[in-house]
């Protein structure tokens, strides 16, 4: 979809984006994807090749959107604790093997 498109039915998009939120349901043809073939090295070799998955800019937005949002929600509401990891903004598995190695240590 063109960014101009997109500018230009800027309200008729929001009005699906305030539609769905309301009915908890994002359009089907929002989260269709299309999946191509991108050659890594030699095109010969089958394994040589990774997929990569094209979707409308729209459904990226609203994925963004809930995303925020619910982050929102978990920190505001302390549902995730500070020892908390994995799916955590800023930390990974090695923000979580230092503590642990270096308790081992003590």
């Amino acid at each position: 979809m063109h960014l101009q498109v997109l500018r230009d039915l800027a309200n008729v998009i929001a009005i699906i984006f305030d539609q769905s939120w309301q009915l908890g349901e994002v359009p089907e043809d929002w989260r269709k994807a299309n999946v191509t073939p991108i050659i890594k090295i030699k095109k010969e070799e089958p394994g040589n090749h990774k997929l990569v998955s094209f979707t409308l800019f729209p459904g990226k937005v609203m994925k963004q959107l809930v995303l925020e949002t619910i982050s929102r929600h978990m920190k505001d509401k302390k549902v995730i604790w500070s020892s908390q990891h994995g799916f955590t903004k800023g930390k990974s598995y090695l923000s979580n093997l230092i503590p642990f190695y270096n308790e081992g240590l003590a």
